[in-house]
């Protein structure tokens, strides 16, 4: 019996025969040396059942370069969405590597069989392809194609290519792929990570953009970091229009993405080309588009937004009662208490110490903070020890659960010493890994559990065997090669014919990590699927902790890639205690906000060596802000716990007094995160999209659309001058001092050492409680909403929302019994202010006994007293409870002095049940 396979082929290569004869006159010298071949000329072209156009490409001039071009292409173009548009270029004649579709689940293009066969038929002769929001056209000979904006026909993507340009046409061989679009120069373009930016957000013009999950520091700048995320965000602005659009190329090998400013070029090493088009037009629009296709991120839970602690190098479990125990001396809040690998048997993943954390001491210390709301996080490592009387090993082996080399389990060493790696690509590895985290718990019942080295990271380098003699076992640090190595180059995937900037310096790609040529479930090589091994690990875990109490999993993990924010979170490798490294965590987190990795943050402090006192003061004033929010120090720093110094305590206590009044309001961006994508920290052009002045902004970011930080960031420094946009912003140290300006300015701020300055922008309702030391009592005060006007406006609106959920539950949504949502509103008009709320789900909050204590409305005009108060149509007077004060506004910059007063109205004791809908009226003068 012949397969259809076996057909398509036959069908494929008359074809190829004929169209080969048909270009033999073509020329053999390349018009500019530079350049890599001549392209691709369309062939044939139909519609497919599904809507989409499928086409043949035929290589126009065969070269030698980075080995022989790949003869005939299959390209299919769909728009999916309204506002996505896929390009999809592969292999005509075989199934080529993508990134695996249950992985990442999405839409399968056609299969190859259904290219094959059709082009006799009447081919469409249209080059123009329309959608809802794209239009999709392409030019035949040489082949290449662009994407309009249909709105205003603006050419989004462009990847023709000329004589002048320093670009080739479409290049595609087996293990060098080339694509380039053309940019406009005003286009400012964001992405393209993991990589620590030292020009801040926006793409710069000449910086290397490599793509290859590593595992080198993240002091080291503009080279390829843990993650790999070939995305990027593009927003213009013509004549005081903004719109922003964004182009995923999801493919998992490694690349280097070249930006000139004026065009982008992607060189790759395998793969196919598999093009995302997202129409956006809001920087919101555009992530919201992005999470549907790669997953939403994964619901946090509340404890998770508390403060973090942790250290390589709390030796025994005495030091992590100590650590605890000092926090609540300092009067500094603190949720999480975490263990690096020292809480280890021999640094051997899910074990525990027996003589420096035995289990008995732990459990009783376990059940005493777990009482009080405290949670305990546990590092845990890819790399499992070789050692027979390991039982994590053992059924590891007898499940056959490790990425091979010439048949055996892949040898490496890390931590522990020798290892293997699981394979989490084969089910059976991740039904494993399940068990063990399974068995884990019932030892240690940790709150969550953090994924480290999963890039993959390798001490050694090559084949490698445990030599006779001596090799670490997880006794001491251990991170210089001790195993008998010998370098794999005789195959093209440990030695491919292009070298991408590996680690900023074209290492090797099997350089301190798995050889290349290893091979995973179904001989799935690790050339390919390299850089997803952090996500598929992620998503094993997220299984594993999903099953236990079902409880809402958290995990943090170092690797990531496209979709790992549906997983876990992300924290940014190991810096240096520096103001430099201060500053650029500032752009790593904006940019894992667009990656769908919300809940990001570095390490406070600096990882190593130690920072000053004054750095870790500003440190822990930009860290509270962080979504994530964790100090983390080396093993070999001195102890930089924020109680260390005086000052930096005083610091901590101030801005973390802050983070845990704002946790209501961080628990609900979590809550839109996770059903919108929207980040949880964002560049202020996310909000003021058609201010150029904020468009490379990397020293201020947003909590939110409205609450923007901005704080020291150098040395010495006791002010900070600070971007505003237009409008008007409020204080929130001093609701009573107001910035209002109609073009954006810049001011001047004071910063004194243990001061961090935030403002809340106007328009916007601000759920706040009154803190606590731990999270859990922290969400049981009594509530204050702020309200922001426009300073002085006769008329104004305000908006605000306030999630509340049962935050141990696996899913965070609205309608299961245990959640609230309140979308809260305010009105200013002719003298008249109306507050009020309407309530979804009340049940969950009126449970919980949570109450409205304070409302302070901020911005009203100033001309007289208030008057006639009502609640829910009834008058206030009569209710001694109610105090009703009135304070008048400060303007701190130039532009507000010549202004009408302007006052904040406070009422405190209102006792306003969360979980019923209010009103509330009241005039002004």
């Amino acid at each position: 019996m012949v397969s259809s396979n076996h057909l398509a082929a036959i069908s494929l290569s008359s074809l190829l025969l004929v169209l080969l004869l048909c270009s033999a006159g073509a020329s053999s010298s390349s018009k500019n040396a530079t350049k890599i071949g001549q392209g691709y000329r369309l062939v044939s072209i139909e519609e497919t059942p599904d809507g989409g156009l499928v086409g043949i490409l035929q290589v126009k001039e065969k070269t030698k370069t980075y080995g022989s071009d790949i003869p005939l292409l299959r390209f299919y173009v769909k728009h999916e969405t309204d506002n996505r548009l896929r390009v999809h270029i592969t292999d005509a004649q075989k199934q080529r590597w993508e990134v695996p579709y249950n992985l990442l689940p999405r839409e399968q293009p056609p299969p190859l069989t259904q290219s094959i066969g059709k082009f006799r038929k009447n081919p469409i002769t249209v080059s123009e392809y329309s959608g809802s929001e794209f239009l999709f056209s392409y030019t035949s000979d040489p082949f290449s194609f662009v994407v309009k904006r249909k709105s205003n026909g603006e050419t989004l993507f462009d990847t023709s290519s000329s004589d002048s340009d320093p670009f080739s046409s479409l290049v595609f061989k087996d293990q060098y792929l080339e694509i380039s679009t053309k940019l406009p120069k005003s286009a400012s373009l964001y992405g393209l990570g993991e990589n620590t930016q030292p020009h801040g957000i926006k793409l710069y013009p000449s910086d290397p953009y490599t793509l290859y999950t590593t595992d080198i520091s993240a002091i080291n700048l503009n080279a390829d970091l843990y993650g790999s995320h070939p995305v990027y965000m593009d927003l213009r602005n013509a004549g005081g229009k903004a719109s922003a659009h964004g182009v995923l190329l999801l493919n998992s090998n490694g690349m280097d993405v070249f930006y000139t400013g004026t065009s982008l070029t992607y060189k790759i090493i395998g793969g196919v080309f598999d093009f995302y088009f997202f129409s956006g037009p809001s920087p919101l629009n555009v992530v919201d588009q992005y999470t549907t296709l790669i997953g939403r991120p994964a619901p946090m839970p509340y404890w998770a937004f508390g403060f973090h602690q942790c250290r390589w190098g709390y030796h025994n479990l005495s030091v992590v009662e100590d650590v605890v125990e000092n926090y609540k001396k300092a009067q500094i809040p603190l949720d999480v208490i975490w263990n690096d690998d020292d809480h280890m048997d021999g640094k051997k993943d899910f074990t525990l110490n027996p003589a420096n954390y035995p289990r008995p001491k732990l459990l009783n210390f376990l059940d005493k903070i777990h009482k009080i709301g405290m949670k305990y996080v546990v590092i845990i490592d890819p790399g499992i020890a070789v050692n027979t009387s390991y039982g994590v090993y053992q059924r590891g082996l007898a499940n056959d659960v490790f990425i091979k080399y010439d048949g055996e389990p892949f040898l490496a060493q890390v931590w522990p010493g020798a290892v293997n790696f699981p394979d989490f690509l084969n089910p059976k590895t991740v039904s494993w890994w399940v068990d063990e985290i399974r068995r884990f718990h019932e030892l240690v019942p940790v709150d969550g559990l953090w994924i480290d080295m999963n890039e993959v990271s390798n001490f050694c380098s090559g084949k490698c065997k445990i030599p006779k003699g001596k090799c670490p076992t997880g006794t001491g640090p251990g991170w210089i090669c001790c195993l008998e190595c010998k370098n794999i180059t005789s195959t093209r995937w440990d030695d491919p014919p292009y070298k991408i900037n590996a680690s900023g310096i074209k290492a090797p790609i099997g350089y301190k990590t798995i050889a290349t040529s290893a091979y995973h479930y179904n001989g799935v090589l690790e050339y390919d699927a390299h850089s997803l091994y952090g996500f598929a690990q992620s998503a094993a875990t997220h299984k594993g902790l999903q099953g236990l109490q079902g409880k809402r999993p958290f995990i943090l993990s170092r690797s990531t890639y496209v979709g790992s924010g549906k997983y876990a979170a992300h924290w940014t490798g190991d810096n240096q205690g520096t103001w430099e490294n201060l500053k650029y965590s500032i752009s790593t987190m904006l940019n894992f906000g667009i990656f769908g990795v919300p809940m990001v943050g570095s390490d406070i402090c600096g990882f190593y060596p130690q920072p000053t006192e004054e750095l870790c003061n500003r440190w822990i004033e930009v860290g509270a802000f962080y979504p994530f929010s964790r100090d983390h120090a080396n093993y070999y720093s001195p102890r930089q716990e924020l109680y260390q110094w005086q000052s930096v305590a005083e610091s901590a206590r101030n801005a973390l007094g802050i983070r845990y009044k704002l946790l209501p309001f961080l628990y609900t961006l979590n809550y839109e995160a996770h059903v919108s994508g929207a980040p949880i920290a964002r560049p202020l052009f996310f909000s003021f999209p058609t201010y150029t002045e904020c468009y490379g902004l990397s020293t201020q970011f947003l909590l939110g659309t409205s609450l923007m930080v901005s704080p020291v960031l150098e040395q010495g420094k006791t002010q900070v001058k600070a971007l505003f946009a237009p409008g008007s912003w409020y204080s929130l140290l001093d609701w009573t001092q107001t910035i209002t300006s109609k073009d954006g300015v810049y001011v001047t701020l004071d910063a004194p050492l243990h001061v961090v300055n935030v403002h809340l922008y106007q328009n916007t309702i601000l759920p706040m409680q009154q803190g606590g030391l731990v999270s859990k009592e922290a969400r049981m005060t009594p509530f204050t909403l702020i309200v922001t006007f426009p300073s002085g406006a006769a008329e104004g609106e305000a908006k605000g929302n306030l999630f509340l959920d049962n935050d141990e539950l696996p899913d965070m949504n609205l309608g299961n019994g245990y959640s609230t949502y309140v979308d809260l509103y305010a009105t200013v008009k002719q003298g008249a202010v109306k507050v009020w709320s309407d309530v979804q789900e009340g049940k969950f909050a009126l449970d919980k006994g949570l109450i409205i204590d304070a409302i302070s409305v901020l911005g009203l005009d100033g001309t007289g007293a208030v008057s006639s108060f009502e609640i829910d149509g009834k008058p206030l007077t009569g209710v001694p409870s109610v105090n009703i004060s009135t304070s008048q506004h400060e303007h701190l910059n130039s532009e507000g002095e010549g202004e009408k007063k302007t006052v904040m109205v406070a009422l405190k004791g209102l006792n306003i049940p969360v979980g019923k809908n209010f009103a509330m009226t009241w005039k002004m003068g």
